[in-house]
């Protein structure tokens, strides 16, 4: 039995001349937490992009819970169960906190969750029963007050809240973080951490976590891959891989002694 749920394997994305992802190969098993980390640039965000259809694939492998990605079309790859957020917030700004919670039903209500064409019996009580599973929702991220409130006027950390709230109405077995701590001060990120954690053991999630946040990585990551220029330089356990010279030459860009001091404080973090 494949015990993985996402595999990757001799991903190739270009953009014009430039190779973005080279050779890329992963497998991420079902129910873990993996930490994806990299200098800026190394093609971290683009892999999540091809991992959900927003960017065309020149050569490799895709396979999500025994499925072949690449035969799907965008649109359905939320729908077969990934869920992402963004490291730009993708968010509507007029919208209320509830509304944009919502949109994340889209890819399993027929029609849109705001769709009014031809509207149906069937598809009120799916919208019905979307705004309750959207309110509980809310309620367990805290922001059950804050419901009917534009999106545009809250705090960032707030807006983070909302945008894995949309993430979740997916029902994805995958969630894609990319970045989540980022423009959080360090109370936020350890009640983001929580959170995760949390949400994580309540919804059955495997979850795949970019960050730049090396302590919420040793803290709640049990896998961790390493990208440099388009590439996987290293994986293996949080402690072994900050502690790896090629990844201490390419991302911490410090000396190896204190690579491995900053892994052991964050490990006891």
């Amino acid at each position: 039995m494949n015990h993985n749920l996402l595999d990757v394997r001799d991903l190739q994305v270009r953009f014009g001349g430039i190779v973005a992802l080279d050779g890329v190969s992963l497998s991420v098993r079902r129910g873990s937490f993996t930490g994806l980390i990299g200098p800026n640039g190394a093609g971290k965000t683009t892999l999540f992009n091809a991992l959900s259809g927003l960017v065309g694939v020149a050569r490799g492998e895709l396979s999500f819970d025994g499925r072949d990605l690449r035969a799907m079309p965008p649109y359905a790859m939320a729908g077969a169960g990934i869920g992402r957020t963004f490291q730009n917030l993708a968010l509507l700004p007029e919208r209320s906190v509830l509304e944009n919670v919502l949109l994340g039903a889209q890819a399993r209500l027929p029609g849109g969750f705001f769709s009014h064409l031809l509207p149906r019996r069937s598809q009120r009580r799916d919208e019905e029963s979307a705004r309750e599973e959207g309110e509980s929702l809310l309620q367990r991220l805290g922001l059950l007050a804050l419901a009917g409130q534009p999106v545009g006027g809250l705090p960032f950390g707030t807006k983070k809240r909302v945008e894995l709230g949309r993430a979740l109405m997916m029902r994805p077995q995958l969630l894609l973080l990319d970045e989540p701590a980022c423009g959080l001060n360090p109370a936020e990120v350890g009640a983001l951490r929580e959170l995760i954690l949390e949400l994580r053991d309540a919804y059955a999630l495997t979850v795949l976590l970019i960050e730049h946040h090396m302590p919420l990585v040793m803290s709640t990551c049990e896998h961790v891959e390493v990208m440099n220029f388009g590439r996987i330089i290293a994986r293996g356990a949080p402690a072994e891989v900050t502690a790896n010279e090629a990844v201490v030459a390419a991302y911490l860009g410090t000396p190896k002694r204190s690579a491995q001091k900053e892994a052991r404080d964050a490990a006891t973090a």
